[in-house]
């Protein structure tokens, strides 16, 4: 994980029936998975050059899943339009 970008990378250790460890947990990343692949589901596939742009799209909207994604696009686009 280090490797990729992230600063730290914290381990769990399920053999020693250790679930969490202060903030470190996996319930989070077990949350964004189920959500990424009820996602990638409904397309029944989707080519491996495009995987990891429909995976950012999962990941912006796991993220956002509480505020209005329609509202915050269009702040978005007005505050650096694509042209």
């Amino acid at each position: 994980m280090v490797d990729l970008g992230y600063k730290k990378h914290y381990r769990v250790h399920h053999g020693a029936n250790e679930f969490a460890r202060g903030k470190s947990h996996i319930n989070g990343i077990e949350s964004f998975w189920s959500y990424a692949k009820r996602r990638l589901m409904k397309f029944h596939g989707i080519p491996q050059s495009t995987f990891y742009l429909h995976l950012k799209e999962c990941e912006f909207r796991f993220n956002n899943r509480s505020t209005d994604i329609y509202k915050l696009l269009l702040k978005n686009f007005k505050n650096k339009p694509l042209s």
